[in-house]
């Protein structure tokens, strides 16, 4: 049988003191016939330049900073392999790691999968075993700090993690990959929600090991995209009955965050991103008729995995967490079951 012939995408800015290790890892896959494409938004550190020398490897420079999403988008449209692989700079995998992601990703009725992404200093504990979906749009590291052997089995998942998931490249080229106007944040949330709403599964390989350097940080450029783009996919693949059913809970939500962006300092950055859906109207628009256009199943069968509890463990919860919950839980029993009525 011949072997899965992957294109590895990799992104890299700033210092990116993992870059040579990362690269060195996808190089050393086995049972796959394997290339790296790196997209060099910025980097300053020495890693980009030793990384060129590598064989099988591809350093692309855009003329600009990318972001993520963008910077995908440019490294996916060189790769030559049936299969694309997008790993974090700062991610390393496991020799037969990006194999056994390829061999899920590759059943039927499969749309991605995902590794088993672990603290890379504990790799004992979860980074990420697929990212809960709240069902205001919010998402996080799910299982974060938590035994990977609570996370041995195989199981579908409601949205990918960014940090390593493998996507034949015909089917990100039929959805036309990231939307660039994302640049980064949410960006996988969204392609998850249209890979289901395609009636594909998600799935998570929990052999398939990745040790990740991760760092949670808040800074205002992040707090800025984040809230933004949940606003950007909730108002393009929701559909127009599940934004009625769920505007109440959605309005409080927005109360909800804007307080919390008043309380932590980041008021600016919250509004900021309503100033951008509003002069990019038209933009959210088009891409609300096309996610809608391209769309095979309604949002009832995605109500099944999606929570109305927000429990990330990788950052304290604001005050009035513990209200949020009770009051999202309590409208979710009475929303789920009319948003999954056909």
């Amino acid at each position: 049988m011949t072997r899965p012939q992957v294109t590895a995408v990799m992104l890299a800015y700033g210092a990116e003191p993992y870059l040579v290790n990362a690269a060195q890892a996808i190089l050393a896959s086995t049972d796959v016939d394997i290339e790296l494409v790196v997209v060099d938004n910025g980097c300053t550190g020495d890693g980009i330049d030793i990384v060129k020398g590598f064989p099988q490897v591809r350093v692309v420079r855009p003329e600009q900073n990318t972001g993520y999403s963008g910077g995908c988008r440019i490294g996916a449209a060189e790769a030559t392999g049936d299969w694309l692989a997008f790993v974090n700079s700062d991610a390393v995998v496991a020799p037969d790691a990006l194999a056994k992601t390829v061999a899920v990703a590759a059943e039927p009725g499969v749309g991605a999968a995902m590794a088993s992404i672990r603290l890379a200093d504990t790799p004992e504990l979860i980074n990420t075993s697929g990212n809960p979906l709240h069902f205001t749009g919010l998402s996080w590291a799910g299982g974060n700090g938590e035994p990977a052997t609570a996370h041995a089995v195989r199981t579908s998942v409601p949205s990918l993690s960014g940090c390593c998931f493998v996507i034949s490249r015909q089917r990100w080229q039929e959805l036309d990959g990231f939307a660039a106007e994302y640049f980064a944040y949410h960006e996988d949330t969204e392609l998850s929600l249209r890979l289901w709403q395609r009636g594909l599964r998600l799935e998570y390989v929990p052999d398939a090991v990745v040790r990740h350097h991760y760092e949670f940080s808040r800074n205002d450029l992040k707090l800025y995209l984040v809230e933004r783009n949940r606003l950007v996919t909730l108002l393009t693949a929701y559909q127009t009955r599940t934004l009625v059913l769920l505007a109440p809970m959605l309005l409080l939500t927005e109360a909800a965050m804007l307080a919390a962006a008043l309380a932590g300092g980041w008021t600016r950055q919250k509004t900021r991103g309503w100033g951008w859906l509003w002069r990019n109207r038209s933009w959210v628009g088009a891409r609300r008729r096309q996610l809608q256009a391209e769309r095979t199943v309604p949002d009832g069968v995605i109500a099944e995995l999606m929570t109305a509890r927000v429990a990330p463990s990788n950052v304290d919860s604001p005050p009035g967490m513990g209200v949020f919950n009770a009051v999202a839980a309590g409208y979710w029993a009475l929303a789920r079951p009319l948003l999954q009525r056909r």
